[in-house]
């Protein structure tokens, strides 16, 4: 294969890519940069890399913890009080909680309740909420929502990478349809000129009247304007494609010699596999757009169960064994440290308010689910008979254009013969044409 090359004027900035013929960017090769370097692509990879960061920090909250808590005070010579107060907790999915201590507190003005043997006092215990956070709480429900973001922002990234490349295929179309719009006028004024020529020959022979020239002057004229601005529509559709094309976050420019792939049919759907997709069996669930919006359902359900959670009393149950040593080999169960927290706001308008707004952000995004799926339906229903049109036309058309070809030949001929006039034959060309 050989090798053509794209350019950044500013910055001499070239790359080598191959293709099957000289200055020919295939379809192919431009959707495999744009999937590579595009900035856009790039950023969307980036959502995936913050999710699993997100993730990482929803774990974060059943990591174990040491607690230190250490109190000196001392005032005129005299040891008032010094207190140190370790621990490690060890949360669970549950939120249940396991925790270990151990107190050393001694000092002449030291509370009572705060006395402890010589040596210091172990404990072990846990603390278990009997109602609100025992079935869910806010650290599973952001475990649970961080994982729902992960597959979310997978979706979310195929959506924004299908936009790119469907944008970036309508830019390479539009070049290719420039580049034949310019290859058509081009021919046609070379026949223009070609005609002009042996018009005027005629002329100056006596054959032909001078209304001829002038005649065949206007159609090469307007040859000629035609292919400028064909040329005009190409450079800018030329522009239009670079600015899809990304090398190490450095903007390329087509080379004014580069061509696009012309026979487009066969690879179009090797590439986003048209030939094969059954319309009638799609699975929109498949879609990364509904996939999207399921995962965002499913995280909104999980905040739903946690403001449910959040109506019930806090009922907060802890004990502890205590011990003189750091061994609990025999424990002694008549010594223990128990304590019980309840609380429960009177009118729950904070409570009530929140799981009413998450109600209707699900109930939102439920209708705005309802609707996707039904656009979507729609949307390839249309597209399934825009292909099938699509096909009978280019047919229809491949016909009357091979009809036009013989009348325009035709037409020729008889106006050699002396048969048809310049003003014919330049009708059926216009024809041809369009």
């Amino acid at each position: 294969m050989k090798k053509y090359f794209l350019y950044l004027p500013i910055l001499l900035y070239s790359i080598a890519l191959h293709s099957q013929s000289e200055s020919v960017l295939t379809l192919s090769e431009y959707i495999a940069y744009i999937k590579k370097h595009h900035p856009i692509v790039k950023q969307a990879n980036l959502v995936i890399t913050e999710s699993e960061i997100k993730l990482l920090k929803a774990r974060g909250a059943f990591d174990p913890k040491i607690e230190v808590d250490y109190n000196n005070k001392e005032f005129k010579n005299k040891e008032y009080y010094k207190k140190l107060n370790t621990s490690f907790k060890i949360p669970t999915w549950y939120g249940i909680e396991l925790k270990s201590t151990f107190k050393e507190n001694e000092g002449v003005y030291l509370n009572p309740e705060n006395t402890l043997v010589p040596g210091g006092q172990y404990s072990a215990g846990i603390s278990i909420p009997l109602l609100r956070g025992l079935l869910t709480n806010h650290r599973m429900a952001a475990l649970k929502q961080a994982k729902i973001y992960r597959e979310q922002a997978k979706a979310d990234n195929t959506l924004l990478v299908n936009t790119i490349i469907f944008n970036a295929l309508n830019a390479y179309f539009q070049w290719v349809k420039s580049y034949r719009e310019k290859q058509v006028y081009t021919n046609f004024l070379t026949n223009a000129k070609v005609r002009f020529e042996g018009i005027k020959r005629n002329y100056e022979l006596g054959d032909n009247p001078a209304i001829d020239t002038t005649e065949a002057n206007i159609t090469y004229n307007n040859r000629k304007l035609n292919l400028e601005k064909a040329s005009l529509n190409y450079i800018k559709a030329t522009l239009n494609v670079s600015n899809y094309i990304w090398v190490n976050d450095i903007p390329l420019e087509l080379k004014e010699d580069m061509m696009p792939e012309i026979d487009l049919f066969e690879e179009i759907d090797n590439e986003l596999k048209i030939a094969f997709i059954d319309f009638d069996n799609i699975d929109l669930e498949l879609n990364p757009k509904i996939q999207s919006l399921n995962y965002k359902i499913e995280g909104l359900k999980v905040e739903k169960r946690l403001q449910l959670n959040n109506i019930l009393p806090k009922l907060n149950v802890e004990y502890n064994f205590l011990n003189e040593n750091p061994e609990f080999s025999s424990l002694n169960t008549s010594n223990y440290d128990v304590g019980i927290r309840a609380s429960l706001p009177l009118f729950l308008r904070k409570e009530r308010a929140n799981l009413k707004l998450v109600q209707n952000k699900l109930l939102q995004t439920n209708y705005e689910r309802q609707n996707a799926s039904l656009t979507l339906t729609n949307k390839l229903n249309a597209l399934q008979q825009e292909i099938k049109s699509y096909q009978n036309q280019r047919n229809i058309t491949h016909a009357i254009v091979s009809d036009y070809e013989v009348l325009v030949r035709g037409e020729e001929r008889k106006f050699e013969i002396g048969e048809s006039s310049l003003f014919l034959i330049n009708q059926r060309e216009s024809k041809l044409i369009e």
